[in-house]
């Protein structure tokens, strides 16, 4: 008794799908159906407005109709005349020249910076931040640095003065 009622259980969600579908299809047939009455409805009024402007539009209407025979070779005299002559291909290889042209891409960067491709360091920020403040300190050293050097020079004189100094007291003793 297992098997007939999975079986029952499957046609009536069969059916189920069924029914959604057949609700689906006509509720698409009375939207296909409301559409019709509105082309309808334009192509009346339509009608309307083109009876009003005149006889040229019956006339542009009539050449519309005519039969141009392009691919039939008709044995008719009458048909004859309306076969319209083989058209020439247009040259296409100016277009495609052009179009070529147009899709070849024009460089925009001549040369890569490889600064701006790296990736910059975590602490990028940082070094921008304290750069000026180096800059400052920077002055503050090379200060400090000149005034050693001229002290350490000053230095140097006074003992090469003194060298001086002593080496003419050596040399007036002994004359």
């Amino acid at each position: 008794m297992a098997a007939p009622r999975g079986g029952e259980e499957a046609e009536e969600a069969a059916a189920g799908r069924l029914g959604r579908l057949e609700e689906e299809a006509r509720r698409r047939r009375e939207r296909l159906k409301a559409l019709r009455q509105r082309t309808l409805q334009n192509k009346d009024s339509g009608e309307r407005e083109n009876k009003q402007l005149g006889d040229e539009d019956e006339e542009e209407a009539i050449k519309h109709k005519e039969l141009k025979l392009r691919n039939y070779e008709p044995e008719d005299e009458d048909l004859k005349k309306r076969k319209v002559p083989q058209a020439k291909p247009a040259s296409v290889e100016d277009k495609v020249k052009e179009q070529l042209e147009a899709a070849k891409p024009e460089p925009i960067i001549d040369e890569v910076d490889l600064a701006n491709l790296a990736p910059r360091k975590p602490d990028w920020d940082l070094k921008r931040d304290v750069a000026k403040k180096l800059e400052k300190l920077e002055k503050r050293t090379q200060r400090a640095i000149a005034e050693l050097i001229r002290e350490r020079l000053k230095g140097q004189e006074e003992e090469l003065a003194s060298a001086v100094g002593s080496a003419k007291q050596e040399g007036s003793d002994s004359d």
